[in-house]
């Protein structure tokens, strides 16, 4: 009996030890001829899409951590401002306070007395309380004699005098007082002319 071999041809067989797994491994790893791989590009993209978003996102980050040093520093200088001003205007709140004592003071030596022992007293009295408002950086402000200054001054009381200055302070009524350049209490002047 002969046997003829009319059956199909056998398909190739896998070799014993592979799997189907290792199989699909292989053949991802090839491409058709004529073609490029483009799993490495667009991979590339996408490290380079990531990359790009992470510096944008670290700009934004580093502008906000900026813009809140800004602040913070404002906010450190207003502060320290506004101590500063609250301090001066205690201050000169403080200080014009006491000057009524010095006007009672001034009335007190102005005042004629027969008893010499009093009158020293009040003058050693006035010239301490002087030697404080110094001490505080308070001065007088001139007024007698001196051109009439808005700023310094308030005029109380008009003069028409042909032998005064145009704007010269004639008298003056209360005492001024400046505490560093900023007048506290303004002279009560007369002014002529």
């Amino acid at each position: 009996m002969s046997q003829t071999n009319d059956a199909a041809p056998l398909e190739e067989e896998t070799p014993v030890g592979e799997t189907a797994e290792e199989t699909a491994e292989e053949t991802a790893g090839r491409t058709p001829a004529g073609e490029t791989p483009e799993a490495p590009e667009d991979e590339a993209d996408g490290c380079q899409k990531e990359l790009e978003a992470a510096k944008a996102e670290l700009a934004a980050e580093k502008d906000k951590y900026l813009r809140l040093l800004a602040e913070y520093d404002n906010f450190r200088k207003r502060s320290a401002r506004e101590r500063d001003n609250l301090y001066a205007d205690v201050r000169a709140d403080t200080i014009t306070r006491l000057l009524p004592v010095y006007d009672n003071l001034e009335r007190a030596l102005n005042t004629p007395t027969a008893d010499e022992a009093y009158r020293k007293g009040v003058e050693m009295t006035m010239n301490q309380f002087l030697e404080a408002l110094k001490g505080m950086g308070v001065t007088p402000i001139e007024a007698e004699g001196q051109t009439f200054d808005p700023e310094l001054h308030h005029a109380v009381m008009h003069l028409e005098d042909p032998e005064r200055g145009e704007q010269e302070i004639v008298q003056e009524f209360q005492k001024g007082f400046r505490l560093g350049d900023k007048p506290i209490r303004f002279s009560m002047v007369q002014v002529a002319n």
